[in-house]
């Protein structure tokens, strides 16, 4: 057992309370590491400690060429100790290590990224219809930034955060999921030898239910990121407009991946396959929903099965390891309901439908891959994030009623598309109400293109320019540089 303590200003601190939360391995389902229990007193000091940085010399002077070379500096660094933290964090929330040594060796672009952008928030003169007027604007950072992220993906989701607001001259206070804090502990370890100045970056760890609401409706905190489900997202979103706070939300989806007849039928599979089994449907983007033109619907589902049935489950930490556990057994039991909610409702079951119990697979939290097919589309089943290993399977006979069957739910923060056709492609893209649109792809992400979903599936962009427009706020600037005074009871 390990323990590791918060980061506030600069310092390692145990909680107020003096209380720890247990990090449980969801492969052996057994605790390995303890981090501090944050109360409300502990929330408290970190968001003084980031707003006594935000207006500190050492961060508010900085340059904002310095402040990319320490987001350069961190790149460098998370390079150095990606297969270690890849392995701590496979260790916490259970998913493969062949999926968290690959994202640990691709954040290092994010910081990169940002870091080469910092010093290019450039505003602009603006050639104002006012004579004898100089009007001119910049950008400037929102202040203190909460960032709240789930235990999915516990650094990748951070970063896309913390890389953009950092860029901008804010500084955060950071709230990582309770159930894989400990890689953001370390990723703290990172920052303080970077170089940030104390209180830039803050991190405190806890239960949500005991601090997220003092997290979110402080009154020194500017900005909330929050990346989860929607019901809890609303929440914080209800809450953040209390206070008139700015919100990025990134939260659930209900994916469709939607195969024609004139696709590849084995590429297709194997993204259909990816896009649900490779990270045990346990990501906002899963493609919960396989929509299958109706001409090789039979052919196209049973090949589907017979690759399934393929997938090696095991040990997460082995790289031969295809399926690993659910994170949480909160999580597990939930999966477990949803598939007997979709029994029920008369999908059929022709792969897995229970948890899976077999000697390799330990005491870990293990849900069989599963697939129903003959989903109507009204089904929960075909309508509820799940996050987890089962695949809706649903036949479409046109364009229009594939389009109509995918963007049928409250969600749209991804879709895949899988033709040949170019024009097929084209149209599909415009149609679907998605923030992002694969086609003859899934689950590709880029720190150069920008993320985030429709309806229920957010507000905001992660990635990409756009993001860190997420975390400036405009001022506009008028200088008079005429000789004469204007009559002061008349607006000008």
């Amino acid at each position: 057992m390990q323990d590791y303590d918060m980061l506030i200003g600069g310092n390692w601190a145990a909680s107020a309370g003096k209380q720890w939360v247990e990090s449980v391995n969801p492969f052996t389902a057994k605790a390995w590491a303890r981090v501090p229990r944050g109360t409300v007193a502990d929330v408290d000091r970190a968001v003084s400690a980031a707003k006594h940085a935000f207006v500190s010399k050492e961060w508010s002077g900085m340059t904002a060429s310095a402040r990319g070379l320490l987001l350069f500096r961190l790149a460098d660094l998370i390079a150095k100790h990606a297969e270690e933290i890849a392995k701590v964090e496979t260790t916490d929330n259970g998913k493969l290590i062949n999926e968290m040594a690959g994202q640990l060796r691709y954040i290092p672009q994010w910081f990169r990224y940002f870091g080469g952008l910092a010093d290019k928030l450039e505003g602009r003169v603006i050639p104002i219809d006012k004579p004898g007027v100089l009007n001119f604007t910049r950008y400037e950072p929102l202040g203190v930034v909460v960032a709240i992220t789930p235990w999915n993906s516990p650094l990748m989701l951070a970063t896309w955060k913390l890389a953009p607001l950092l860029a901008a001259g804010n500084t955060v206070v950071w709230k990582p999921s309770e159930h894989s804090s400990v890689s953001a502990l370390i990723l703290g370890k990172l920052f303080k030898e970077a170089g940030f100045p104390d209180g830039v970056v803050n991190i405190v760890t806890g239960f949500g239910n005991e601090i997220g609401e003092r997290l979110v409706t402080h009154p020194d905190v500017a900005k909330v990121a929050f990346t989860g489900g929607d019901q809890t997202g609303q929440h914080v979103y209800e809450q953040a407009a209390r206070g008139i706070k700015h919100v990025t939300l990134e939260l659930g989806g209900k994916s469709a991946n939607i195969v024609f007849d004139d696709a590849s039928m084995d590429d297709a599979i194997k993204g259909v396959i990816s896009g649900i089994f490779a990270a045990s449907g346990q990501t906002c983007i899963a493609g919960s929903r396989a929509l299958i033109h109706r001409p090789i619907y039979n052919e196209f589902v049973g090949k589907l099965v017979e690759f399934a049935k393929t997938a090696k489950m095991g040990d997460p930490l082995s790289t031969e390891t295809q399926v690993g556990p659910v994170t949480t057994p909160q999580q597990y039991k939930k999966v477990l309901e949803y598939i007997q909610i979709a029994k029920d409702e008369g999908a059929k079951c022709v792969l897995g439908g229970g948890p899976a119990k077999r000697p390799e697979l330990g005491d870990g939290w293990f849900v069989e891959p599963t697939i129903f097919s003959e989903v109507d589309p009204k089904m929960r089943i075909a309508q509820e994030e799940v996050f987890g290993p089962v695949l809706s399977i649903i036949p479409f006979d046109t364009e229009e009623q594939a389009i109509e069957i995918a963007n049928g739910t409250i969600f749209g923060l991804a879709a895949g598309v899988w033709t040949k056709s170019m024009r097929r492609a084209l149209v599909m893209s415009e149609k679907l109400q998605a923030g992002t649109v694969w086609v003859n792809t899934y689950m590709a992400v880029s720190y150069l293109s920008p993320f985030g979903g429709y309806k229920r599936s957010g507000i905001g962009r992660e990635s990409g320019i756009e993001s860190i427009r997420e975390y400036l706020q405009t001022k506009s600037i008028w200088i008079d540089v005429s000789e004469s005074t204007p009559n002061p009871f008349v607006m000008r």
